[in-house]
């Protein structure tokens, strides 16, 4: 599946539903959805995205999602049963999160915080920390645990997965996210490969 430019630009401001079951116990939080994410329907759909490999590498997942042509039925459940969510800080799609106005980012994170207390995750996983900062006013924060709760959530920040935060290679991310994965109590499936 591939798409035009014009294609994708026809996305712009569309909104992908949140990803949620009902024992989410680690929910990640990207920035917003890329234009590719929209047009598919699934999170972190763009090809090249290190989101999904990252996960797999971190034992989060059994096997590498690809969700660039839209998420399966079946990996959408095993997410869910591993307790594993996702949602955004703001829900529209742009071509680029430096298109989203800060006033944008701090709604989202308001929306976010509703969003937590609702769901109830042992673990928030904001992946990005420019986004972060600007979305709950944390000017110094680093990346990693938090040392705030939103309800009863440990607040993470995490690695940014898009191919722009060139720095991070898979390996690293999966680092990080088997972190907080461990703090909200998610298996680790590499034990079992």
């Amino acid at each position: 599946m591939g798409f035009s430019r014009d294609e994708l630009l026809a996305y712009t401001g569309a909104t992908v539903p949140d990803l949620l079951g009902p024992d989410c116990r680690l929910l990640i939080s990207g920035i917003n959805p890329g234009l590719w994410t929209a047009a598919t329907g699934a999170h972190f759909a763009r090809p090249g995205n290190r989101f999904y490999p990252a996960l797999y590498a971190a034992g989060i997942t059994d096997h590498v999602i690809d969700a660039s042509k839209g998420m399966q039925d079946a990996d959408a459940a095993a997410l869910v049963a591993a307790g594993i969510g996702i949602t955004n800080v703001v829900p529209r799609a742009t071509a680029k999160a430096s298109d989203l106005t800060r006033r944008e980012l701090i709604d989202g994170g308001r929306e976010l915080i509703r969003t937590v207390h609702r769901v109830r995750p042992r673990v928030l996983a904001v992946l990005g920390i420019t986004a972060y900062r600007d979305a709950f006013g944390r000017r110094a924060a680093q990346t990693g645990e938090q040392d705030e709760m939103i309800g009863d959530a440990w607040v993470w920040v995490l690695p940014n997965p898009s191919g722009l935060n060139a720095h991070e290679t898979v390996e690293s991310l999966a680092i990080a996210y088997r972190a907080a994965a461990d703090a909200a109590s998610v298996p680790d499936l590499r034990r079992r490969r």
